[in-house]
């Protein structure tokens, strides 16, 4: 017998996840997700010209380009797509205040810095496979992928591991943009394995998550996120 699962708490939880995991592999400092590697290089080239600049502030600023950049390429424009855009920043803040805590994690042996990563890829992983059970906006990352993938008619997994290849690309030129010609920050060996793997690791865990789960709605809010949409979330 499958177990009821809340899509609400699905949402908390892709937020809490994916927050933690950036920050785990962050601190490991094998590479960043190859996602968040954008933003990540971002931030680092702007908070030591301005102090006010955070990780958080640098993802949500990126992710609003992201979501100008769908529309157009969807040619189309939905109110329910601005909801991705706070969920973004309250992803931002929730980061931030996660940075502070992963500050003090020791990282005194490869292998703890090992576990980080590994730990963090997994948590990006679940969290990401939260967010597409759940009617509640994702980040814009998410929502791009759902989107264009389903307007296309792609698979999602597949197509996020694509998403994922061009994220790398992009964060590798930004590293040597900022930093220089073969000095790598924030986009090393850990970045491109993420890329190659981490849409398999969520199609591998959104299958765990629907052999053991039923993932029903708790609140009557679906109506606000997905107009057109049933009560139940697609695929069960």
């Amino acid at each position: 017998m499958k177990r009821t699962f809340s899509t609400e708490l699905a949402y908390v939880f892709g937020i809490v996840f994916v927050a933690w995991g950036v920050v785990l592999m962050e601190k490991a400092d094998f590479g960043v997700s190859m996602v968040v590697a954008p933003a990540y290089l971002l931030y680092r080239w702007l908070s030591p010209v301005w102090s006010f600049v955070t990780f958080g502030m640098a993802e949500y600023c990126l992710q609003a380009v992201l979501l100008l950049a769908m529309c157009l390429l969807l040619r189309r424009f939905r109110v329910s797509y601005l909801f991705s855009f706070v969920t973004a920043v309250v992803y931002g803040f929730v980061l931030d205040a996660f940075m502070v805590l992963g500050a003090t994690l020791p990282v005194d042996s490869m292998a703890l810095r090992g576990l980080y990563y590994v730990l963090g890829m997994l948590f990006c992983a679940a969290g990401v496979s939260a967010m597409f059970h759940t009617y509640i906006s994702p980040e814009v990352y998410e929502l791009f992928v759902k989107e264009v993938s389903a307007h296309f008619g792609a698979d999602i997994h597949r197509f996020k591991t694509g998403y994922d290849c061009v994220s790398c690309l992009i964060g590798v030129a930004m590293s040597f943009l900022v930093f220089g010609l073969w000095h790598f920050e924030g986009v090393k060996w850990g970045t491109i394995l993420c890329a190659l793997i981490n849409g398999h690791i969520i199609g591998r865990i959104s299958a765990f998550y629907e052999k053991h789960w039923t993932f029903c709605d708790r609140f009557p809010w679906r109506k606000y996120f997905m107009p057109d949409a049933v009560t139940q979330t697609p695929g069960e």
